[in-house]
């Protein structure tokens, strides 16, 4: 009964210590008379330590309130099991499943996620490659800032040989693997499709053309109204944040067009909604005055009236591509090292662009 007193006055001024520090191996082994090491081997349950040893040890250390040093441990093993994914907005249905697919792979391999988002600001991009590498992450996946120019706050991993993958919005360097889909080639099939429907004034809605998924959707834009000999005015490319109000702007800047478009493709679902509501609340009829193609097959695509047509590319599918090739890479595992690894894409034609009296 003594010894069980004496035991408790020694876990509570213990516990009187942890709100100075932490506990740490040596205060359960003061607390307990016993060594350090064989406090560290009674904890990692080594046979060599008695059964009842091991059971004082583990008590003393839950009511201490002792925490394993994992990131002590890292540091020796130089190894956190642990990747950063950065993404410009966590409010997005695409990335949302991107970063399904990214946890499911990670954590069947035995890694965790750290998830920062740059809200489409360089700056803050910035701050979270910084927060990425002073955590210590074995790996980081991301996709770009809506304003980023260059990559060059991303030397200080690539010079630690941090592997590094950009997965939708991406950018070259020869030290990383880029991971998306054939955006010009899917711009041009939006564009051909919307063509091939009777279309003949279609305007692009795109975002900065700083990033790869809005320049190359433009890029096959412009490709498919070549191949059919169709104007390419100015006027027909708007550019914009992508957001819900800036496609509501861009709709009504369009329907005030001398002569009006009777075509549209923008490169998200977003704004291709907005827009379908906007010209609809104007009296047009889509998709026999204005027909729309979007970008993404978000769930809102399918619940706009008409039914929106929309280039789909997995996004749970990217997230577990990108997150494999990331540890494969980490893991030193033998893979083809592809500077650009090309997902599919497929254009769902939905009632918003066909029209009664397509050219078919």
């Amino acid at each position: 009964m003594e010894k069980q007193d004496l035991f408790s006055i020694i876990v509570m001024k213990a516990i009187e210590m942890k709100e100075v520090k932490d506990v740490t191996i040596y205060d359960i082994a003061k607390a307990l008379d016993l060594s350090p090491a064989t406090i560290s081997r009674g904890l990692k349950d080594h046979p060599g330590i008695k059964k009842e040893t091991k059971k004082r040890i583990v008590e003393a250390a839950r009511q201490m309130g002792y925490q394993h040093n994992t990131f002590a441990r890292n540091l020796r093993v130089r190894k956190t099991n642990t990747i950063g994914v950065i993404i410009p907005r966590l409010n997005s249905y695409f990335m949302s499943t991107v970063i399904a697919g990214m946890e499911k792979v990670a954590n069947e391999r035995g890694y965790n996620l750290i998830i920062s988002q740059s809200q489409e600001s360089v700056k803050k991009e910035i701050a979270s490659v910084n927060t990425m590498y002073n955590s210590r992450v074995d790996g980081l996946l991301v996709s770009l800032a809506y304003d980023t120019e260059n990559i060059d706050h991303f030397s200080a991993l690539l010079k630690k040989e941090i592997p590094l993958i950009f997965f939708d919005r991406i950018a070259e360097h020869i030290q990383c693997t880029s991971i998306a889909i054939d955006n010009v080639k899917a711009g041009y099939e939006a564009t051909l499709h919307l063509i091939d429907q009777g279309c003949r004034r279609i305007v692009y809605i795109g975002g900065n053309l700083k990033r790869n998924v809005y320049a190359d959707r433009l890029k096959g834009y412009r490709l498919a109204l070549m191949e059919r000999e169709l104007p390419q005015a100015p006027e027909l490319v708007i550019i914009n944040h992508m957001s819900e109000q800036e496609g509501s702007e861009a709709a009504q800047a369009l329907m005030r067009m001398k002569p009006r478009p009777d075509g549209v493709f923008a490169a998200n679902d977003t704004v291709a909604v907005t827009c379908i509501r906007e010209f609809r609340r104007q009296g047009l009829c889509v998709p026999n005055d204005i027909a729309v193609v979007g970008f993404n097959n978000d769930p809102n695509s399918r619940v706009i009236e008409p039914n929106l047509t929309t280039v789909d590319y997995l996004g749970h599918e990217m997230g577990e591509i990108a997150a494999a090739t990331l540890i494969n890479t980490i893991e030193k595992k033998p893979s083809a090292h592809l500077n650009t690894l090309l997902l599919r894409h497929n254009l769902i034609v939905r009632q918003s662009s066909v029209r009664s009296h397509s050219t078919h």
